[in-house]
């Protein structure tokens, strides 16, 4: 980027024109006459080839003055710079890996795996906020802590597996890590999603208490309910007949969830399909947006001292060739 500080100086340009007229004007007018009684000598004097170059002298004084004239006008380089501020959100994923969530409710994958699937995309849709993450089943777990490295939480994420655990559903343990990993944090906003597909049968913390540490913790907490209504396939390992497929019933403690997200100020949502856990990440990606400020500015350098050592170069260059090469005979 280029620009001119003073650009008013640029109208002297105007006075270049004037005083080629000039210059022009006064060559043209005849010199002054020398008399000689005899002009042999004077005819057998070889031309100088320099003649032909006289008007450089003029040139370089013309440059020297448009050097000044831009020096003047203060020719500055700029280059733009941004400054991103953020104010990052840091977001806790709880999920559910109880036997449970083998059901294929959500086909053409199980519960967990279209969970982490739909967890995986919303992780990419992020940016500036830290992520960690947490299992829980009959016990709870931090899988990953918060951190910005999306990559090393996608691993840890496709690392999850149904028997990881022992099984149950200790929800208000799960719970507990999560305020536990977000309660020092100075994020502006702090958010758990909890995702689970039923009831709370496992701990020594009751999830409604849980919540309650949460709402002191300003956390809020989205949680979801994973599981279609009524009943479900769930896959069994038959010995003799091998693999086959019982229905079983969906049990999701709606009430307890509701209000576990009351309580924080936060919302609970029902996802009985992959496509509809999608658009509750999404919406609640829409509700936690982080805030991105940019501020655009340009930083310039004068360049105006470069105008005015060229233009002394060339002064001092006009004024030696006046004085040797291009020397007047008085």
């Amino acid at each position: 980027m280029f620009r001119f500080a003073n650009p008013e100086f640029l109208a002297l340009f105007a006075v270049i024109p004037v005083l080629i007229y000039y210059y022009i004007k006064r060559n043209n007018k005849s010199g002054a006459t020398l008399r000689y009684s005899n002009l042999g000598i004077i005819k057998s004097v070889k031309k100088s080839p320099w003649k032909q170059y006289r008007h450089i002298l003029f040139i370089l004084r013309l440059l020297v003055i448009s050097l000044l004239i831009i020096g003047f006008a203060r020719p500055q380089s700029g280059r733009s710079e941004e400054e991103i501020i953020t104010e990052g959100i840091d977001i806790i994923l709880a999920m559910d890996v109880s036997s449970s969530m083998l059901a294929e409710d959500f086909k053409p994958k199980n519960r967990l795996e279209a969970a982490k699937v739909v967890a995986a995309n919303f992780v990419k849709g992020r940016s500036n906020d830290r992520i960690g993450l947490v299992v829980f089943s009959g016990l709870s777990f931090t899988q990953c802590p918060l951190t910005l490295d999306y990559g090393i939480l996608l691993r840890f994420m496709e690392d999850i597996h149904i028997g990881m655990i022992e099984d149950g559903t200790a929800i208000g343990m799960a719970m507990a890590n999560c305020v536990n990993r977000l309660r020092d944090s100075k994020a502006k906003s702090k958010v758990v999603i909890l995702l689970t597909d039923g009831r709370n049968n496992r701990g020594e913390l009751d999830p409604v208490t849980a919540a309650k540490v949460a709402k002191a913790y300003n956390i809020r907490v989205y949680t979801i309910g994973a599981g279609k209504l009524g009943e479900a396939l769930y896959p069994y390992d038959d010995p003799i007949f091998g693999k086959r497929y019982v229905k079983v019933p969906v049990e999701i403690d709606e009430d307890l969830l509701q209000q576990m997200a009351s309580i924080t100020g936060g919302q609970y949502f029902r996802a009985t399909d992959e496509t509809s856990l999608e658009k509750i990440y999404a919406e609640i990606g829409e509700m936690e947006k982080t805030k991105i400020e940019v501020k655009e500015y340009t930083r310039y350098k004068e360049l105006f001292i470069n105008y005015l050592l060229l233009a002394i170069m060339i002064l001092l260059t006009e004024i030696v060739l006046a004085h040797t090469r291009f020397r007047k005979i008085p």
